[in-house]
């Protein structure tokens, strides 16, 4: 039985993205792009030459073009701030005395246990406090 060059070159190119899809690895991806334009040039014709260059010329396009967009996009930061990161700095409402020991304010229109940040520090309800940090459940003020 004899397989048409383009079929091994699928078969490469699903070989790639297996793993691809395994280890998150965007560049076994680019090679996979690779494979297939190889496929491509095989099933119009091109001699095994032609179809290694169109492979490499491809993966080496991708991986020089896309790699360094994908790692600028990785290592910026979110503009909007999330979670426990966006109660940080904000401003509560004592709702419970708050003191080292514990107390309970209102934050973003939720309910918090909270302590003071310093041991001989306390708040009466009614009074603003900002969030200095959250510790597990428990926001920490001052």
């Amino acid at each position: 039985m004899d397989i048409d060059a383009w079929v091994w070159w699928l078969i490469g190119a699903v070989g790639l993205g297996i793993p691809l899809v395994v280890t998150a690895m965007p560049e076994l991806g680019m090679l996979s792009a690779g494979a297939v334009a190889g496929a491509l040039t095989a099933s119009l014709g091109g001699g095994i030459v032609a179809q290694v260059l169109v492979f490499a010329a491809v993966s080496v396009a991708l991986i020089a073009v896309v790699r360094p967009i994908a790692a600028r996009h990785r290592s910026e930061r979110p503009q909007h701030r999330t979670g426990i990161d966006a109660l940080k700095g904000r401003q509560a409402v004592v709702l419970e005395r708050v003191d080292a020991g514990g107390g309970r304010i209102k934050l973003a229109g939720e309910v918090w246990s909270a302590r003071s940040l310093d041991a001989e520090q306390s708040f009466e309800p009614g009074r603003q406090v900002d969030v200095v940090e959250i510790d597990g459940a428990t926001a920490v003020v001052m």
